[in-house]
């Protein structure tokens, strides 16, 4: 769901845009009554937070990741998208954690007015968009827009966001997108795409339109005519990116590994170790489970209701008045990990993992959803594995 129709310079020349244009870039957004989010050095983490300058970029920041780590390091060059996934992704600012959707004040005439809530209309830029994360944000409004339960406050959120993707060109320890065929290059559906270019020749982004909004944009900043430098380095580095990641998926159809495997033993050796803590899917840039919660203050004549995150390893997610369907850690992560790679097919025509790998830094025992998909497929291979066991158990 772009911001604009398909624009027909998606495919033209491309253009470079040096540092300055990066900054100029921010400024016409914001000029255009946009708010900048980006990614920004703070409190030891990259993060996601409203920008008022490109010089809040982590320029000269990296990462360093591994399963249930994560570490800023300084970098000996100056690029400023030179790092991997991190705690936060787009569904933040598109989907809030929390939200109040209702307020109720009881009137001394023993009436009751309710107001529902309304979101600040925000014309959102996200500047610095992974492709992965642009195809979580394609599956968000697949899940958010696509059917009969149709989530306004999200369309509302989503329908003017400008979306600028930079390439990855530095993948993580952790990174999985080429498996899941997300990245590193960029797909349809970004308004520009960057790719960052840091070498003799100095510090440079390649730009290209994907909408006539994205093509506005660009055509209002200094830019020069791509050069046939630039070009290839931009290519190959998106190209030995591919190669580098850090992780993969086995190469085989996941959603019928998933289906067939629901009473293998790896599930009691996950078990084992999972907290059931639900940061996976709290860090999950896809996962959109909800709950609602209502509230009163200490006199009762005031009431709000809220919703706010849900996740499905909590024990009250599944609770029936006989108990919870899944009261085991290991069919909690069943659930989980079924749903993400496997019935999320059934119902959304895709897979619900992008491959960013936040799943596998922000898991506190550094459960890593790769090992446990490659684990099963041994299993499988070596016959100890089928399907049949009742879901709940």
């Amino acid at each position: 769901m772009p911001s604009a129709t398909a624009s027909p310079h998606a495919d033209a020349a491309a253009c470079v845009l040096d540092r300055d244009g990066v900054g100029s870039l921010v400024r016409e957004l914001r000029a255009r009554g946009r708010t900048v989010v980006g990614p920004t050095e703070r409190d030891g983490a990259i993060v996601l937070a409203e920008l008022e300058s490109a010089d809040e970029l982590p320029y000269g920041w990296g990462v360093e990741l591994e399963a249930g780590r994560y570490r800023t390091r300084r970098r000996a060059d100056t690029a400023a998208f030179a790092h991997s996934a991190g705690p936060q992704s787009w569904k933040n600012f598109l989907h809030p954690e929390r939200v109040r959707q209702w307020t109720a004040d009881r009137a001394p005439d023993g009436g009751l007015t309710v107001r529902a809530e309304r979101p600040e209309p925000v014309s959102f830029a996200f500047l610095g968009v992974r492709p992965c994360d642009l195809r979580a944000v394609q599956i968000q409004d697949r899940v958010m827009l696509g059917g009969r339960h149709r989530d306004d406050a999200y369309g509302e959120r989503r329908a003017g966001a400008f979306l600028v993707v930079v390439e990855c060109t530095e993948p993580g320890a952790t990174c999985f997108c080429a498996s899941m065929d997300t990245g590193p290059a960029a797909r349809p559906g970004y308004d520009l795409a960057l790719t960052e270019v840091v070498d003799e020749a100095g510090h440079r982004f390649l730009a290209r339109a994907g909408t006539e909004e994205g093509a506005d944009v660009l055509a209002s900043l200094p830019h020069r005519p791509a050069d046939d430098i630039t070009r290839t380095r931009a290519r190959e580095g998106v190209e030995a990116a591919a190669g580098r990641m850090g992780r993969t998926m086995p190469e085989t159809d996941l959603r019928a590994l998933l289906a067939g495997t629901l009473d293998a033993e790896r599930w009691n050796d996950v078990a084992a170790r999972c907290l059931t803590c639900g940061n996976c899917t709290m860090a999950c840039p896809t996962c959109f489970c909800t709950t609602t919660e209502d509230v009163t203050d200490l006199t009762g004549d005031h009431a709000e209701r809220w919703r706010r995150w849900e996740s499905c390893y909590d024990l009250e997610f599944t609770h029936l008045p006989g108990g919870s369907v899944r009261s085991s850690g290991r069919s909690r992560y069943r659930q989980w990990l079924t749903h993400k790679l496997g019935t999320w097919w059934d119902q959304f025509d895709s897979s619900g993992c992008v491959g960013c790998g936040r799943c596998i830094v922000w898991c506190p025992v550094g459960i890593d959803i790769t090992e446990e998909a490659h684990a099963l497929h041994r299993e499988a291979l070596e016959g100890g594995a089928g399907g049949g066991e009742d879901a709940a158990s």
